[in-house]
């Protein structure tokens, strides 16, 4: 059997030994595992866990949230992880193990690419903030600046109890009044027009920040994951330094035992609805990052037979964790921000961006050398922004150059620099006086349903249509002893479920963007679904491509792109050498076994390892 099967590979041999070699590999295990963390444990991990948590029941979110993340997120990871390991190949090239949804990593560039985009325009927000608190007084404390209306009221008092400038403390109701911090926000960064409709010029400050943005972003990737794996030893560790400090100075405030305690007290109730649960998994989606490729990436630079599964119980843990552990720090100054204004926690605190460059620096102005602590959390937020960035970015060029090795391969620096002055051009948008608006219009329909979709299609075609039986003899491969049963049961069944379910209840709860009171207009509804479909229509596109392009009748067209590419295997090459290249896709249900086999392992295909082994 094995010798009928093992088409072209000895002409492969050299090949991927080649391959292996220009691609590279981690210099340290560790650097794969702080790539991972900072990539996972991002800015949404600071401003929108907390956020979900306060309107989602507190502590009571925390049930649905590691909920999700064991039967969803950790399984999804994990094969992700053992997908690019197994293959060291990138989210596109990857699908040679079933050419038929090959659209499926072309899926998870899109997405990647759309992040790329403005997800780089918040670290540019950021470097803008970082350049503001370099003063003797941060510029956002007070109403007395040029960019301040009339409505600019600064409710809130030092800690010394008196008040920072001559606006009333008393006069304006607070859901009416405009703070200082919203002001230099909305009207001295990104100054706003009144809606999308009205982008007009380029605000030249935030386009240097961008440029300076996309310069950071490109000298840490111009080597790949050589200069990145480097950075990350800053990058993915400085955050908790920061968060540390942040958190110690916010729990000696007054009333930081108040937002803590709003934080961790549990509303049982808020379980019954169907919102939560939605919430809870679109966070694991957002913050893990699997559907998205940049898992399959990293991963496809380990060695072949390193430990995933110790990384990703690791990983996946740290971000948990993280965002847990975040949810104090931001909390503790919601709660000073509550106590100050005489508000419940639950009226103070705000969702997205907001929370980060308006809520949690009106708060950080009142504190004794506020610039100290300013530049301390928007350092902090730069190392979190930085390190998603990069693999994101990685993601986006790895894709194209496992698919054009020949022409990018020793030109993959060129090409980086390439990709970076394309996504830096249609970032530019974002710079403009409506570039607000466009930002949470991508924000919102980018990063949700579809890659909930991706996730759902990606575990069928691995459980169903590769099938797990190959897939577990690929682990067997990799890690020499047989994976447990419970992971085929995730894979096959708990995961998909539990995805199908929440992609259905999303669809159907779905609400239109909004900024603030600004509601969209409806043209520009549209061009969101538009932008959400983008990142799926590759899956059907590709697939009926490689349907009219490929050779036979509709039955064997089928039988060839259902089954993995003789390409497909190991790059090691002494692993690839003993690789079996699986049947055509209707003969590889046909396991033999010496003994009647139980449902599992006619499932998991386990007596057929023990037959080839």
């Amino acid at each position: 059997m094995a010798k009928n099967i093992k088409s072209a590979e000895d002409d492969l041999d050299d090949k991927s030994s080649e391959s292996e070699m220009s691609r590279g590999k981690w210099g340290r295990q560790i650097e794969f595992i702080l790539s991972l963390i900072g990539y996972d444990v991002g800015l949404g991990n600071l401003w929108r866990f907390p956020y979900l948590c306060m309107r989602n029941g507190g502590g009571a979110f925390l049930v649905p949230y590691f909920l999700f993340l064991f039967l969803c997120g950790l399984p999804l990871f994990y094969m992700e992880l053992i997908l690019g390991q197994f293959s060291s190949l990138s989210p596109v090239s990857v699908w040679k193990l079933c050419p038929l949804f090959k659209g499926i990593g072309w899926s998870m560039i899109i997405v990647s690419g759309i992040i790329c985009i403005y997800y780089n325009i918040i670290i540019s927000w950021i470097l803008y903030y970082i350049g503001m608190s370099l003063r003797a007084e941060v510029p956002w404390k007070t109403c007395n600046n040029p960019w301040n209306t009339e409505n600019c009221t600064s409710s809130l008092l030092d800690i010394n109890g008196t008040q920072s400038d001559n606006s009333s403390a008393v006069s304006i109701p607070y859901h009416s009044r405009a703070s200082p911090t919203e002001e230099f926000f909305h009207y001295k960064i990104l100054k706003m027009s009144g809606g999308i409709e009205d982008v007009r010029g380029i605000q030249w400050q935030l386009l240097l920040c961008l440029v300076a943005a996309w310069t950071l972003v490109y000298i840490c990737l111009c080597k790949g994951i050589k200069s990145s794996g480097k950075v990350v030893y800053v990058t993915a560790t400085v955050p908790y330094l920061f968060l540390t400090i942040l958190l110690i100075r916010g729990a000696t405030l007054p009333g930081s035992l108040q937002g803590i305690k709003f934080y961790i007290i549990p509303d049982w109730n808020k379980l019954l609805e169907f919102q939560v649960w939605t919430d809870a998994c679109l966070q694991i989606f957002y913050s893990l990052g699997p559907a998205w490729g940049g898992l399959i990436t990293m991963a496809s630079y380990n060695k072949f037979h390193n430990n995933c599964l110790r990384d990703t119980l690791i990983v996946c843990l740290t971000c948990g964790g993280s965002s847990f552990y975040a949810g104090f720090v931001i909390f503790s100054i919601i709660g000073f921000m509550a106590f100050d204004t005489g508000l419940p926690v639950g009226e103070v605190i705000t969702q997205g961006p907001g929370l980060a460059f308006i809520a949690y620096p009106e708060a950080v102005a009142r504190l004794p050398i506020s610039p100290f602590w300013a530049l301390c959390f928007f350092l902090m937020l730069l190392t979190l922004g930085l390190d998603s960035q990069f693999a994101t970015l990685e993601t986006l060029t790895s894709g194209f150059v496992d698919e054009f090795p020949r022409i990018l391969r020793k030109r993959k620096h060129l090409f980086t620099l390439f990709v970076c002055l394309i996504m830096f051009g249609l970032g530019l948008p974002l710079t403009t006086r409506g570039g607000m608006y466009i930002f949470q219009l991508l924000d919102w329909y980018a990063a949700t349903i579809s890659i909930v979709l991706i996730g759902f299609i990606e575990c069928i075609v691995i459980c169903y249509i590769y099938g797990i039986g190959h897939f577990y003899c690929d682990i067997q491969i990799m890690f020499l002893q047989r994976p447990s049963y419970i992971w085929a049961i995730l894979w096959c069944f708990v995961t998909p479920v539990m995805l199908l379910i929440i992609l259905i209840v999303s669809v159907i709860q779905w609400s239109p963007p909004m900024y603030g009171d600004y509601a969209y207009p409806w043209w520009v509804e549209m061009f969101g679904w538009f932008l959400a479909s983008i990142s799926i229509i590759p899956i059907p596109v590709v697939g009926f491509y490689k349907i009219i392009t490929a050779k036979g009748n509709i039955y064997e067209k089928l039988s060839s792109l259902l089954s993995p590419d003789k390409e497909w295997g190991p790059s090691d090459t002494e692993c690839r050498k003993e690789y079996i290249v699986p049947r055509k896709w209707f003969e590889r249900f046909r396991f033999k076994t010496v003994n009647k086999p139980s449902p599992v392992q006619e499932m998991t295909g386990f007596n057929e390892v023990s037959n080839r082994s």
